[in-house]
C-alpha cells in the first residue's frame, strides 16, 4: 500500500484516447513481418515509457473511453456527430495496447456511458480528498479546466507541464474559466456548437472583460457589431454547450485513486507481446540478464560443455558421426576471411546442448588446450564428408576459414541465415542475435559481452574461456534452435523450398571459391587516377567559387546552403526535418536543370565519392598475400535476391560516367590470361515482355529489334528508323523507368519535360502495350491482397506497406511491387547460371575462374588459350539459365581489363 503521507509523486492519470490518436498520427505506418499494423501501439508504449522514465510513479492508470453512447449523447443528438469512425488500422490495435499496458503493470480503466476525460476528473477530485496531488498527461485542451494547486498536466504534443499559471499563458483565462472558453469557442470536432466567428482572442477578451460566460450572456446586448449579433443568437444553445464541455467529477468508480498501484511487469507477457510485434530493441532489453544472472543460461536451459581433453573431443565426434545433422560454427582471429584463423570450434546435435573446443586462446595464463591442427584433422573426416549434413548460420565464412587449413567443408545442407532470408526477406536482419530475438525470444551471449567495446575490444583468441566457451557453444546451439524452428515453417512453402535446397544452398561454395579467387588490380593506375581526380575537383572547386561570387567549403551542406539559398536566392525544392533548405542529391539535380552551380557541386561530389570510396581505398584492399582484392557477396542484404558485396563494395561502380568507367580499366588480367565479361541483356524488361504477356513487347524482342528504337516509334508514332537520338533516349527513360515504378513526375524530372508532356509520354506507351498496363495493375492488387509478389521461380517479397494509409508509403510499395518480380528473376537467372558455370570451371581441361558478379554480369579470368572455347560455353549456359517466353541475349566481351570488357 502507498503511504500517502510521504508520497512526493503524483498520481499519474494518462488519457489512454488522447495518447490512442496521437501516436497513430505521429508514428509511420508500421506493421510487423504478419502485416499486422503496430505503430500506434509503438507509439503508445513509447510515450508511456517516457512517462515512467520520466516520473516513476506509484500510483498510476491510463484512462480510455468506453465503446458505446456517453450520457453526452442522450444530452444532443449530434455530439461528436462528425467525428468519423475510428480507423480500422488503430481499432485492431487497441485490445494489443491495452495488453501491454496490463503487463507493464499499469492499470487500465474504461467505463461505460462516460468519456475518459470524466473518469480522470472523478480520480483526480477523489485525490484531493485523499491530498493526493494528480498529474494529467493528455493532449485535449478540455483537461486544463481540472488544473488547480494539487492538479497539474504535461501536454503530449509538447512536453510542457500545465500548472495553472502556464494555463493563463497559454489561453489567455486560468484554469477556472476554461469551460466559459471553451463553450464560446465551441468545438468543431466534437460537434459542440460556441458562438460563430468567435475565436480564442474573442473568447478571452470578452471572458477578460465580463468575468465569467454568465457575466458575457447576461450583457450581450452591448457587444456590437457581427460578434454581438452572433452571441445573442446563441444564447439559447450556451447553456447546453456549457454542459457538453463541462467533465463529470462524480462517475460511479470501482476503484479509488489508492487503487492505482503500478505492479511489476509481466515479464513473460511482455516478452510474448513483443516478439509478436517485433518490438526487437524492447524484447531485447527485457532480456537483458537481471543482475546476478549469468547471460548465458538467464533464459534457456542449457548443458554447454567446453572440451580440453582429447577422450572428451573423441566421444563429441562419435556423436556427431551418429548424428543426421549436426550444427557447426567457427570462432577466428579475424573477420577477414582471408587472414583468419581458427580459435575454436563449437557444434550442437540437440536443443540445449552444445560443446566448445578451444584451440588457440593465447592469453597470459590461459588454460592448456588440444593442438590446432590435431583437432582440426580429427574433425576432418566429418567436415568434409558431403553425406554428414550441417546446418550454420552464415556457413560461408566459416567454409572460407577452413580453407586457410586446408579443410574443405562440404556438406552445408541448411543455414539459418538463408532459411529465414527466404522465409521473408524483409521480416528481420538476418544475423543471429536478430533472429534469436525474433524467433525464440532469446537474448544471446553478444561478441561485445565477452570482447569488449570500441578501442578496448580484444580478438577473440584473447577472450578468456569462462567467457568465449558459453559464447561460443551458444552459437551452434541457437543455430540449431533456429533450423528447428524455421524449416517446419519453409517446408509449408513449396517453391521456396526448392528455391532454398536448389538455388541459395548450392550457391554458397560458388561464392566461396569466386571470395577466394578474388580479382586483381593495377594499384598505380588507380593512385594516377586519384591524382587526376584531386586535380578535377580543384578545377570545379575553382568553378564554383566564380559561380557563387566568393569562396566557400564544396564539402559543407551548411555553407552551401548559406551560398546557394542567402546569398543567390536560389528556389527552395525541400526542406531538412529541421527547417533547412535541403541540398540533397535529388535538390541539388532538381536544381542543376536551371542553374550553374548545383550542377558544379553535383560534379565534385560524384569525384570525391569515386575518389573516396575507390581510387584510394582499393589499393588498401590488395591482399599482400594474393595480390588481389577479396569482396565479400552477401545472399541476404538485397530484399529482391540479388547479391550484395562489400569490403569493398565492387557493385556500385558507375557505369555511367568517363571517370567510373576508368575505375574499371584498373581490374585487369594477369599475365597470360584474359577477362571475359558477359552481360544479360535489358534482361529486366525481357522478364517485364514474359510477365506480362505483351504482344507489342514480345514482337520487339522476337524480332531482335532494338527495344528502346522500337518504343520511340511506339510513343512517338514514327517509323523506327525515323526515331531520333533524342527520341530513343526518352523512350529508354519510359522503359527501365516503369519497370522502376516510375511516375509520370519523376519521368518529367529524368527528362527535363513538364508533367503534362510525362503523362501523354506515359499514357501512349500503355495504349501501345496494354500487356503491360494490365499486368501492373494485376501485380498492385495481387499485392494488395496477399501482402506479397513472387518471382518467376517462386521467390516472394513481402511488402507489409501496401495497404498504408499514408499515400508515399502505400505509392513506394507498389512501385516496389512492380519492379520486384523483375529485379528477383533476374537474380534467380544469375544465380542459376552461375552454379552450371561454377561446375564448369572446375573442368580440368580448361583454365577459368568466375571472379565477379555485378548485378546481371558476370566476370572470368581465363587462359588465354582457352578464351574462345569459354566465351562459347559461357554463352550458352547463361542463356540456358533463363527460360523465358522471348529471346534472351548474352553481350560477352574479351579484353586486358574489365572496362574494355565490358564495352
Amino acid at each position: 500500500m502507498v503511504n500517502i503521507n510521504k508520497q512526493p509523486k503524483p498520481l499519474i492519470l494518462v488519457d489512454g484516447s488522447s495518447y490512442l490518436y496521437r501516436a497513430f498520427h505521429a508514428m509511420p505506418s508500421l506493421t510487423n513481418s504478419k502485416g499486422e499494423p503496430t505503430g500506434a501501439t509503438y507509439g503508445v508504449v513509447n510515450m508511456l515509457k517516457k512517462v515512467l522514465d520520466d516520473y516513476d510513479p506509484e500510483l498510476i492508470a491510463v484512462i480510455f473511453d468506453a465503446k458505446g453512447k456517453t450520457f453526452r449523447d442522450d444530452l444532443y443528438g449530434q455530439y461528436k456527430a462528425h467525428r468519423p469512425k475510428m480507423p480500422e488500422e488503430l481499432s485492431g490495435q487497441l485490445e494489443v495496447i491495452q495488453d501491454v499496458v496490463r503487463a507493464l503493470g499499469i492499470p487500465v480503466l474504461e467505463v461505460a456511458g462516460v468519456e475518459a476525460d470524466d473518469v480522470i476528473g472523478t480520480l483526480v477530485t477523489l485525490g484531493k480528498e485523499h491530498g493526493i496531488c494528480s498529474m494529467m498527461s493528455s493532449g485535449d485542451k478540455d483537461l486544463t479546466q481540472l488544473v488547480d494547486d494539487q492538479v497539474s498536466m504535461v501536454n503530449t504534443m509538447d512536453g510542457t507541464v500545465l500548472d495553472r499559471d502556464a494555463v493563463e499563458r497559454k489561453f489567455g483565462v486560468p484554469p477556472n474559466l476554461m469551460i466559459d472558453f471553451l463553450t464560446l469557442v465551441g468545438d468543431s470536432v466534437d460537434n459542440i456548437p460556441g458562438v460563430p466567428k468567435v475565436g480564442p482572442k474573442t473568447a478571452t477578451k470578452w471572458l477578460t472583460a465580463y468575468g465569467s460566460l454568465d457575466a458575457v450572456m447576461a450583457h450581450a446586448g452591448e457587444i456590437k457589431g457581427k460578434v454581438g449579433e452572433n452571441l445573442r443568437a446563441s444564447l439559447a444553445h450556451l447553456p447546453l454547450s456549457r454542459e457538453l464541455v463541462t467533465i463529470k467529477c462524480d462517475v460511479g468508480l470501482d476503484v479509488g485513486p489508492l487503487d492505482l498501484e503500478r505492479k511489476a511487469p509481466d515479464r513473460a507477457k511482455l516478452q510474448e507481446l513483443y516478439a509478436r510485434l517485433e518490438f526487437r530493441s524492447w524484447l531485447a532489453e527485457l532480456l537483458e540478464p537481471e543482475s546476478g544472472q549469468d547471460a548465458a543460461t538467464s533464459a534457456i536451459p542449457t548443458d554447454y560443455e567446453t572440451i580440453l581433453e582429447r577422450d572428451r573431443l573423441q566421444a563429441w565426434i562419435d556423436r556427431l558421426s551418429r548424428a543426421e545433422l549436426f550444427a557447426f560454427d567457427t570462432e577466428t582471429d579475424s573477420l577477414d576471411y582471408m587472414r583468419a584463423q581458427v580459435v575454436g570450434v563449437s557444434f550442437s546435435i540437440e536443443p540445449g546442448v552444445a560443446a566448445y573446443v578451444p584451440v588457440a586462446h593465447d592469453y597470459p595464463e590461459a588454460p592448456a588446450q588440444l593442438p590446432r591442427e590435431e583437432v582440426l584433422e580429427a574433425l576432418r573426416p566429418l567436415l568434409e564428408d558431403p553425406a554428414r549434413g550441417k546446418v550454420g548460420q552464415n556457413l560461408k565464412y566459416d567454409m572460407n576459414v577452413l580453407c586457410n587449413h586446408d579443410i574443405a567443408l562440404a556438406g552445408v545442407t541448411h543455414d539459418t541465415m538463408l532459411e529465414s532470408y527466404i522465409m521473408d526477406s524483409t521480416a528481420t536482419r538476418h544475423d543471429m542475435d536478430s533472429l534469436a530475438l525474433k524467433y525464440l525470444g532469446h537474448r544471446t551471449i553478444h561478441f561485445e559481452d565477452v570482447a569488449g567495446k570500441g578501442a578496448k575490444q580484444v580478438s577473440f583468441n584473447q577472450v578468456e574461456l569462462e567467457a568465449a566457451a558459453p559464447y561460443a557453444a551458444e552459437d551452434a546451439d541457437i543455430t540449431l534452435r533456429l533450423h528447428l524452428h524455421l524449416w517446419p515453417k519453409l517446408l509449408e512453402h513449396p517453391r521456396l523450398q526448392r528455391l532454398f535446397e536448389e538455388v541459395e544452398i548450392p550457391l554458397i561454395p560458388v561464392l566461396s571459391r569466386m571470395e577466394r579467387n578474388g580479382v586483381q588490380v593495377d594499384a598505380e593506375m588507380l593512385a594516377e587516377q586519384s591524382r587526376q581526380l584531386a586535380a578535377r575537383m580543384q578545377e570545379l572547386e575553382r568553378e564554383a567559387w566564380s559561380a557563387a561570387g566568393e569562396e566557400f567549403n564544396l564539402g559543407s551542406p551548411k555553407q552551401i546552403q548559406e551560398v546557394m539559398f542567402v546569398k543567390l536566392q536560389l528556389p527552395v525544392r525541400a526542406k531538412t526535418p529541421k527547417g533547412q533548405p535541403s541540398t540533397a542529391e535529388a535538390v541539388l539535380q532538381d536544381l542543376a536543370l536551371d542553374y550553374e552551380l548545383p550542377r558544379i557541386i553535383l560534379e565534385h561530389r560524384g569525384l570525391s565519392k569515386l575518389k573516396s570510396t575507390y581510387t584510394d581505398s582499393l589499393p588498401a584492399c590488395i591482399n599482400s598475400c594474393t595480390g588481389r582484392v577479396h569482396t565479400s557477396y552477401h545472399q541476404a542484404v538485397a530484399s529482391t535476391g540479388r547479391l550484395s558485396s562489400s569490403d569493398p563494395n565492387l557493385q556500385n561502380i558507375p557505369v555511367r560516367t568517363a571517370e567510373g568507367r576508368r575505375i574499371r580499366q584498373a581490374f585487369v588480367a594477369p599475365s597470360g590470361r584474359r577477362l571475359i565479361a558477359a552481360d544479360y541483356s535489358q534482361i529486366e524488361l525481357r522478364i517485364m515482355a514474359h510477365l506480362s504477356c505483351d504482344e507489342g513487347l514480345r514482337r520487339a524482342f522476337e524480332h531482335d529489334q532494338d527495344i528502346h528504337r522500337a518504343t520511340a516509334a511506339e510513343v512517338f508514332s514514327i517509323p523506327p528508323e525515323d526515331v531520333t537520338v533524342d527520341q530513343r533516349r526518352r523512350a529508354k527513360a519510359i522503359n527501365f523507368g516503369l519497370i522502376y515504378g516510375m511516375s509520370p513526375y519523376g519521368l518529367a524530372r529524368q527528362l527535363g519535360i513538364s508533367r503534362d508532356e510525362a503523362r501523354t509520354y506515359v499514357d501512349t506507351y500503355f495504349a501501345r502495350y496494354p500487356g503491360v498496363k494490365a499486368f501492373m495493375d494485376e501485380t498492385r492488387a495481387v499485392a494488395r491482397d496477399r501482402g506479397y509478389v513472387e518471382t518467376v521461380h517462386g521467390r516472394r517479397l513481402y511488402l507489409p506497406e501496401i495497404n498504408s494509409r499514408n499515400p508515399q508509403r502505400r505509392q513506394a510499395a507498389e512501385r516496389t511491387a512492380i519492379n520486384a518480380p523483375m529485379q528477383g528473376t533476374a537474380a534467380d537467372i544469375i544465380k542459376r547460371a552461375m552454379l552450371t558455370l561454377h561446375q564448369w570451371v572446375d573442368h580440368p581441361e580448361i583454365e577459368a575462374k568466375m571472379i565477379l558478379q555485378v548485378h546481371d554480369e558476370l566476370v572470368f579470368e581465363v587462359a588465354e588459350g582457352d578464351v574462345e572455347e569459354a566465351r562459347v560455353v559461357i554463352e550458352q549456359q547463361m542463356t540456358a539459365a533463363a527460360q523465358l517466353s522471348v529471346p534472351v541475349v548474352v553481350d560477352v566481351g574479351i579484353a586486358g581489363n574489365w572496362d574494355e570488357a565490358h564495352a
